[in-house]
């Protein structure tokens, strides 16, 4: 009988567990559809409190160009399971602890630290200033790629239920950093010392995480996650400003700063502008829905204004006007008084074509405009 109490008792702090679960847990339909509308840049990590995996798909676009996004279709009910502490993920938990003394080598996650920790020291490389600037030279930020590898690899690594430290990650990068004046290829260089890192990494310093994490506040959250946006972002600034270069039709770079404010001085800048501001202050004066018909009608949706460009007349033309130019143009383009080669008969043919085309279109909007008349009399 005691038996029994005990087993309806411990029933019902399950039944409440679950309740509670329920109520308080992470949502599969709202982790999908962060998925959907901000999974590139890790909004759904960010609501699974993934803080680390988020700032990946953000620095990476999506898991390196959305290969993670993708995966993510069949991997977010584990995600969202983990997030709630669920009993059977936390089951399943418990038994790979239990076969494995530490997690077993996982291709993909070696590889996405491989791919991470490349992606980032490239980004880091091609900040730092080529020249000197303000008579200081940079160059000498490049001591840090082994410890930019080594972030790539740890933050990749403590994702999820594993863990580990940086350090030998660090190490095993930093012992192969004075072979670059061996190896002269910046890339290959980079990607010896990625492999080293993640190689040391996973065999010497990944864990089991056998303790969940420390609950932060979302503002907490937000900050660190804001400084890591931040320094990332600069880096890409650095690089576009100083080191960026775009090809000319010569052939010849030019730097991709130099280029912009050069593009900012040209005509059809400066004219583009100007048209930007005469409708701005058009849509002020006028309304914006009159502007947006005016533009409408600019971008000639019917082809009258090409019709009468065609044609040789202005918009102004009368109906008269239209007929005598166009039986003059068909007569004097007619295909059958071009007796040259093949090539401009044909070109006769569709200069012939094309008046036929124009007339037709102010023809028809000349019917238009007499039905609109006739209606509003």
């Amino acid at each position: 009988m005691q038996r029994i109490k005990m087993d309806l008792k411990n029933g019902g702090h399950l039944e409440e567990k679950n309740k509670k679960l329920k109520k308080e847990g992470k949502s599969v339909f709202w982790t999908y559809v962060l998925w959907m509308f901000g999974g590139l840049v890790g909004a759904h990590h960010i609501y699974l409190e993934r803080d680390a995996q988020a700032f990946v798909y953000f620095s990476t676009l999506g898991g390196y160009v959305g290969l993670g996004w993708l995966r993510d279709i069949y991997k977010i009910p584990s995600y969202v399971q983990d997030a709630n502490d669920h009993p059977n993920f936390l089951n399943d938990f418990k038994q790979k602890v239990r076969n494995n003394r530490k997690p077993p080598f996982s291709t993909v996650r070696f590889a996405t630290e491989n791919a991470v920790a490349y992606f980032w020291a490239e980004i880091f490389r091609n900040a730092i200033p080529e020249d000197e600037v303000f008579g200081i030279n940079f160059r000498h930020l490049l001591i840090l790629t082994p410890l930019v590898i080594a972030l790539g690899v740890w933050i990749v690594g403590n994702i999820g239920r594993e863990q580990g430290s940086i350090w030998i990650a660090l190490c095993s990068a930093y012992l192969l950093y004075p072979t670059l004046s061996y190896i002269g290829d910046d890339s290959m260089w980079i990607f010896l010392m990625v492999v080293a890192a993640s190689l040391g990494f996973d065999t010497f310093s990944k864990q089991w995480r056998l303790k969940p994490r420390k609950k932060r506040h979302l503002v907490q959250r937000i900050f660190y996650l804001g400084i890591a946006v931040a320094i990332y972002v600069s880096l890409l600034g650095s690089f576009l400003y100083f080191n960026a270069v775009v090809t000319d039709s010569e052939g010849e770079e030019i730097k991709l700063s130099e280029a912009i404010q050069h593009f900012l001085t040209s005509p059809i800048w400066v004219d583009l502008k100007a048209s930007l501001e005469a409708t701005w202050n058009q849509a002020v004066h006028q309304g914006f829905w009159a502007t947006w018909a005016q533009l409408i009608d600019l971008t000639d949706p019917r082809g009258e204004i090409n019709a009468y460009k065609i044609l040789g007349l202005s918009q102004t033309a009368t109906q008269t006007e239209v007929t005598s130019r166009w039986r003059a143009l068909s007569r004097d383009n007619h295909p059958d008084k071009i007796k040259g080669t093949d090539k401009e008969r044909r070109q006769a043919q569709e200069k012939f074509m094309e008046i036929q085309q124009a007339y037709e279109i102010l023809s028809k909007a000349k019917n238009r405009r007499q039905r609109r008349n006739r209606k509003s009399e």
